[in-house]
């Protein structure tokens, strides 16, 4: 669909101090990791392409078609890029994808009659409850 190697080189990465769990080494370490890849400016889609995804992932894109997603779920930097790649990429894939269109199923003769049978069953039943018509 798309090549993955062209796609990666055009985000880019950037190393953050992490908050959470890992005492003094929080304070002197960055390995939060922020990608960012710009959409719209992108030439590994074409602009059929471009469109789609953007129209998929409009909530997640700021203002000028930029895509930012941030990992810091390890302490390891390594393994939040690995983390972070493996997210952008499953992005991507699930917003090209093209759902079907749904083609309305007929309901079948025999469910209709059914119905019918069974409305004409209570309409007779609820017939001899009433009153008789004396005149």
């Amino acid at each position: 669909m798309f090549d993955k190697d062209a796609l990666l080189q055009e985000v880019t990465f950037k190393a953050i101090r992490s908050s959470g769990a890992g005492g003094q080494n929080v304070n002197k370490v960055s390995s939060k990791v922020e990608l960012v890849f710009n959409l719209t400016a992108s030439l590994v889609f074409n602009d059929e392409l471009k469109e789609r995804l953007l129209n998929k992932l409009q909530n997640r894109l700021t203002k000028e078609g930029v895509l930012v997603l941030q990992c810091d779920e390890s302490r390891s930097q390594h393994k939040n890029k690995e983390l972070v790649i493996k997210r952008f990429l499953e992005l991507i894939q699930n917003g090209l994808i093209i759902p079907k269109k749904r083609i309305p199923t007929k309901i079948p003769r025999a469910v209709i009659k059914k119905r019918l049978k069974s409305k004409r069953n209570l309409s007779e039943k609820k017939a001899t409850r009433r009153k008789p018509n004396i005149d």
